[in-house]
């Protein structure tokens, strides 16, 4: 069993437990409290619990590698350039989705070696389902009823064209891209939904393509990304490369798109920006 294989049933332990702590705040009888970050960020008693389950689950392993974590303390870039591998996670990825009560939350892990997402589990609460993929592993979607290896039919242009996009950002810019290339494909079908679960959604085939168009930060990615890759998918930055993890001193990503079929002639669709 190779080193990635062996912490699927542990992360996987570790990813439910985390979401079992954010469901009983999301369930309880109590209105959620709400505090503001010093980026204006919503964070809440979910995020925190979500987030020292998972510290403590993966400190608990028997192989050792730093935890990055949204709730947690971020280390100097000239201590994190030194990270081979490290944990990235992101406790309660859509707070605001959480906030709003729509189940469109998840808890991310991923595992990041020399900048790229290597392994990733996403799991979605109040659906428990789970999506978990790495390298050498494959990608796949766990319910209740069964665990399925995630197969997909690939893209083409004689195909409708599913997108994903956010509720609340970067849809203009969006709405200007897809009326660029609506004579490219039958059709283009739009869904917004929350949180990584619009990566995922690429991964699985529900959706090709993800364009973010406005700022997210890097453990709002990694997880699903990994999951993703696994897939036969990408994340490409705006220049159409694979994005990369902790290569700065901003854990901001840049603009990207996530792509479900790595294959498809995405340079003719994307404008590339240099």
């Amino acid at each position: 069993m190779s080193d990635l294989a062996a912490l699927i049933t542990p992360l996987t332990q570790i990813v439910k437990e985390a979401g079992q702590a954010i469901l009983k705040v999301y369930h309880s009888s109590s209105p959620i409290e709400v505090e503001k970050k010093d980026d204006n960020s919503p964070v809440t008693k979910a995020d925190y619990a979500a987030h020292k389950v998972i510290e403590k689950g993966l400190l608990a392993l028997p192989i050792q590698y730093p935890v990055l974590s949204e709730e947690g303390g971020l280390p100097d870039f000239s201590e994190r350039q030194t990270w081979t591998r490290y944990w990235l996670v992101d406790p309660l990825d859509g707070t605001k989705e959480f906030i709003n009560k729509n189940g469109e939350f998840t808890v991310n892990i991923a595992l990041i070696d020399k900048g790229e997402a290597i392994l990733g589990f996403v799991y979605v609460p109040v659906k428990n389902i789970l999506y978990y993929g790495g390298v050498g592993i494959g990608s796949f979607r766990c319910t209740e009823e069964n665990e399925a290896p995630i197969q997909k039919v690939p893209l083409t242009f004689n195909k409708t064209l599913n997108v994903v996009g956010s509720r609340r950002h970067g849809a203009e810019a969006l709405d200007t891209m897809l009326a660029s290339i609506r004579d490219r494909f039958p059709s283009i079908e739009l869904v917004s939904m929350g949180s990584s679960l619009k990566i995922c959604a690429c991964a699985d085939g529900s959706a090709d393509w993800y364009p973010r168009l406005a700022l997210t930060s890097e453990w709002d990615t990694a997880a699903a990304h990994a999951v993703l890759r696994a897939a036969g998918g990408e994340i490409l930055d705006e220049a159409l490369k694979p994005l990369k993890y902790n290569e700065k001193d901003s854990l901001l990503n840049p603009y990207f798109h996530a792509v479900g079929d790595r294959k498809f002639e995405w340079a003719s669709l994307i404008p590339l920006k240099e």
